[in-house]
């Protein structure tokens, strides 16, 4: 596709030809040994397959050569945006295709631009609206819902990752989430791993998953949404605003603002000591100090 594009310009608009060190080669085999290295980094086996999905259409839309040079992306970029895909899928495609790169060590070949679309920005839910929501799931009787929406919002996870909060995890106060090819540590807050260990008991679940469907399969999104959807009317709560990605938002807002208070107190700690000391060794006495 990209060729014909090529070949329908005047010579002079053409782009040049670039030096051979300056491509990279495309091939299947590449594709494995960068998908193995991310099963190696504790990529979760969803995530493993988009990524396979994303760069074997890559592949088979690049032209004959298979040669990833400077602008290559950017160009895929564009056809997916003119044949119709929305802007979430198009940064997905692309975002594992900037992995890629990194994993071969060729960031300059990076799509730099991956802006979200404007209705991808999330609403903000406050704490008031949270503990609203807890309160309707207590209230309703729903304490499936009630545990979903303080997991989210305790402990900062994932949708894709609610399969590995296991009964051996809530035991071990231990949850292990892949980050960015790393592994997060996570512990589970004490109130929130009692109440999962009572609702473990009175489940009956002995090992696995704590959260599975009644047919024993895993939440996939869209089940999780409508489960804290549930809650929005009767907790006053818009049902934009209940879903783990803005639960996770508040987990992460409410991180920062206990950190900057932590970093505070410091500050003003570290002040205190230096005004003690001055009063007994300072330069100029303390009579200079006071003024």
């Amino acid at each position: 596709m990209w060729a014909e594009r090529t070949a329908a310009l005047p010579r002079s608009a053409r782009p040049r030809e670039r030096p051979a060190k300056e491509s990279l080669l495309l091939t299947e085999e590449l594709i494995a040994q960068f998908l193995l290295e991310k099963e190696r980094r504790g990529c979760v086996s969803d995530t493993v397959s988009g990524y396979r999905r994303h760069l074997l259409q890559l592949y088979q839309e690049l032209p004959e050569d298979k040669e990833i040079r400077p602008g290559t992306l950017e160009n895929w970029q564009s056809m997916l945006v003119e044949k119709g895909y929305a802007a979430r899928t198009v940064n997905n495609w692309l975002s594992a295709a900037n992995s890629l790169m990194e994993f071969c060590g060729r960031r300059e070949l990076q799509v730099l631009d991956l802006p979200l679309p404007a209705d991808d920005v999330q609403p903000e839910l406050t704490r008031t609206e949270y503990l609203r929501l807890l309160s309707a799931a207590r209230v309703l009787g729903k304490e499936r819902a009630y545990l979903l929406v303080k997991v989210f919002a305790c402990t900062g996870m994932t949708v894709r990752h609610l399969s590995l909060l296991t009964v051996e995890a809530v035991e071990e106060n231990r949850l292990v989430l892949p980050v960015n090819g790393l592994r997060r540590i996570v512990h589970i807050p004490a109130p929130l791993r009692q109440e999962l260990r009572d609702y473990i008991r009175r489940e009956g679940i002995s090992s696995g998953p704590v959260f599975v469907t009644r047919n024993g399969r895993q939440y996939n999104r869209t089940a999780v949404n409508a489960v804290i959807q549930s809650l929005a009317r009767d907790a006053r709560v818009s049902p934009e605003k209940c879903n783990p990605r803005c639960l996770r938002k508040l987990y992460r807002s409410t991180q920062e603002s206990i950190q900057a208070s932590f970093a505070l107190l410091m500050e003003q700690a570290h002040e205190r000591l230096l005004e003690t000391e001055q009063l007994t060794t300072g330069w100029e006495g303390v009579n200079k100090y006071e003024m």
